[in-house]
């Protein structure tokens, strides 16, 4: 029996998409009971839920939901013995397994899947040890990014990668994205940060990966194989990470321009500076007129676009004096804010996507094309939405061309409701398109999950593809992991 109710957003191929609520598990079949009880057997009754409230929270993330299915159970490890526990009993009876860590993924990475259980790594939230001397840390898949840059703090060092959600998002989730951040332009993305992981693989075994070392080219690179493939090929269940020096020091300058294409502009002329900042953050007329609504600011009096640039280390002021320059000559209004300030403007950045609202229709993105193609990019895309006749708001990390394009319209009937998606959809397809053609990919940061993969073809070829197929069923003959996402 199932239950359907509207939800806005996007589909493949559909005007509106319908979340069908699979509610087959309140009738479960004597396999399942038995299952859920194999599984219940070694684990604390705390570590495993089946009312629908709870099988409801934990069936998806903040991606779009094309289908919600409620997973047979949800279950919480708190060691790595329970995640072996609860992948060998899923093993045994074929039940696929989709893990979690924050559930702040966008792409339906971690939406359930039908008959699945799903598996919450948010109580392994330890870090196993901080090495200050090695410049490492070991840490669960739990830990929320924010804990690990505080612990590494008292120690003169932080963790690099940080996506806007690092005051919720785990370390484990960064990993299965290979999620990125403010701090990509300089310090790279989850990727360039992981030394070593321990994995428990389809089967319950236990694998370790990597090293300890910063260099080490021994065999093929499983680590970076599995650091984006969205628990498809196994459970992540420590991370063994590399820390940077913090900063000795921070400008922040902030540059003011009359239009966005202008601002896209200024990016290429600080890499033409020769100048590498560590965030360089690009934010459109759109997304400065929802900042001020939401937080108070007063961003539009100062110009139509923002281009937020932080340098940061014993070089720090050197490099923002040739940046204000290079700014200025572009016709930008340049200042170098106050600390306060200058904080306040980047947690607004790291808050400028947004939040969804009732009276409208909005599809985002996560397109990255080479920077060089930054400017025709954003020329595209304000001409796409003038075409379609909606509305547009992007936000990007410019400084690895990594743009969040959003295009949305006011709710207004039924009959304007469907005109609009059918817009909001060749939108956002041809701005997939255009992207690509330009050399860029589907997904800067957010990974493919379950949402993108309609577009994946587009990027890859089908011989690509099928080595991944390949590569999946020899680390998952049984197809238990994260089905259906990712490639």
């Amino acid at each position: 029996m199932a239950d359907e109710t509207a939800i806005s957003g996007t589909t493949e191929e559909s005007i509106r998409v319908r979340a069908v609520v699979d509610r087959a598990s309140a009738v479960r079949a004597p396999e399942d009971r038995d299952f859920v009880a194999q599984l219940r057997s070694g684990l604390a009754a705390s570590q495993l839920a089946e009312d629908e409230a709870t099988l409801t929270v934990y069936s998806a993330d903040q991606g779009p939901l094309l289908e919600r299915h409620l997973p047979l159970a949800v279950v919480w490890a708190e060691s790595v013995q329970d995640v072996q526990h609860i992948v060998r009993t899923c093993s045994a009876h074929r039940v696929p397994i989709v893990a979690r860590g924050a559930g702040t993924g966008v792409s339906g990475g971690a939406h359930a899947t039908r008959g699945c259980i799903v598996l919450s790594l948010e109580r392994m939230n330890r870090i196993l040890d901080l090495n200050p001397d090695d410049e490492t840390a070991v840490v669960e898949p739990g830990v929320i990014n924010a804990d690990l840059n505080a612990a590494a703090a008292a120690h003169g060092l932080m963790y690099a990668p940080d996506p806007a959600s690092y005051k919720m998002s785990t370390i484990g989730g960064n990993v299965a994205t290979n999620a990125g951040g403010l701090r990509c332009a300089k310090y790279g993305v989850t990727r360039d940060s992981v030394l070593a992981l321990d994995v428990v693989m389809a089967d319950g075994s236990l694998l370790h990966t990597g090293h300890q070392t910063f260099k080490g080219v021994a065999g093929y690179d499983l680590t970076a194989l599995m650091v984006g493939s969205e628990g498809t090929l196994g459970i992540v269940v420590g991370v063994t990470v590399r820390l940077k020096y913090l900063p000795h020091e921070v400008h922040t300058i902030a540059a003011f321009y009359q239009d966005f294409r202008s601002a896209a502009a200024g990016v290429l002329a600080v890499g033409k500076a020769r100048v590498q900042p560590a965030i360089m953050e690009l934010l459109d007329n759109g997304t400065l007129e929802q900042l001020d609504a939401l937080h108070g600011s007063d961003l539009q009096k100062r110009g139509k676009s923002l281009l937020l640039i932080q340098t940061d280390g014993f070089g720090a002021a050197a490099e923002a004096a040739v940046v204000r320059q290079v700014l200025a000559d572009g016709g930008a209004t340049v200042t170098m804010e106050a600390s306060a300030e200058a904080e306040m403007l980047v947690e607004l950045r790291r808050n400028s996507r947004g939040v969804e609202v009732d009276d409208e229709f909005r599809v985002g993105e996560d397109i990255a094309v080479p920077r060089s193609k930054l400017v025709e990019f954003v020329a595209s895309l304000e001409t796409m939405a003038a075409r379609h006749r909606v509305r547009l708001k992007v936000v990007a990390h410019a400084g690895d061309g990594n743009l969040h394009p959003t295009f949305w319209m006011d709710r207004v009937d039924e009959t304007t409701d469907a005109d609009a998606l059918v817009r909001l959809n060749a939108a956002l397809d041809e701005s997939i398109r255009v992207g690509l053609e330009m050399g860029g990919t589907i997904t800067g940061e957010h990974g493919v999950g379950q949402y993108k993969l309609r577009w994946l073809g587009l990027e890859q070829p089908e011989p690509v593809r099928e080595l991944q197929r390949r590569i999946k069923e020899l680390f998952d003959p049984a197809g238990i992991l994260n089905p259906g996402k990712a490639i």
